[in-house]
């Protein structure tokens, strides 16, 4: 399934649909207004609040279901939203976005700049040699 390409403000908030599950606009907007319990990978941190107003998220989520990446059901005046997209199928799409665009479509260039400029855990380690094993494992299978 293709992906449209949320924004930051829409990925903000299907972050908090795929945590939340199915939301009215007022749970989803006060989640973001939390500065004890910003979304979770969010790149605003406990510090660094920002007030977003009802209306403002309420039009992001309309234009969210104009775009497909929602779906909206009306119970009696309160609307429910839900993620019509996937976490790892809105990651995927968003990952090969960047690959193409700043590593010209080398997925070898991103892991190897990440990896340079990480300081792996041992744990991270481990997980990407068997992520390589399988992938070798996967190529030798006729």
């Amino acid at each position: 399934m293709a992906v449209n390409k949320p924004t930051e403000s829409e990925l903000e908030i299907l972050q908090l649909l795929w945590e939340l599950g199915p939301s009215t606009v007022r749970a989803v907007n006060e989640r973001l207004n939390d500065p004890q319990n910003p979304p979770r990978n969010s790149r605003r941190s406990a510090g660094a609040h920002r007030e977003v107003g009802y209306t403002t998220t309420l039009k992001l989520m309309q234009i969210m279901h104009e775009k497909g990446l929602v779906t909206r059901e009306e119970d009696g005046r309160t609307h429910i939203y839900t993620a019509l997209v996937s976490e790892r199928d809105t990651q995927s799409a968003l990952l090969q976005q960047f690959v193409d665009t700043a590593y010209r479509g080398s997925a070898m260039k991103l892991v190897l700049q990440a990896l340079g400029n990480h300081d792996a855990s041992q744990d991270e380690i481990d997980e990407i040699k068997l992520l390589i094993a399988q992938l070798e494992k996967n190529q030798s299978k006729p």
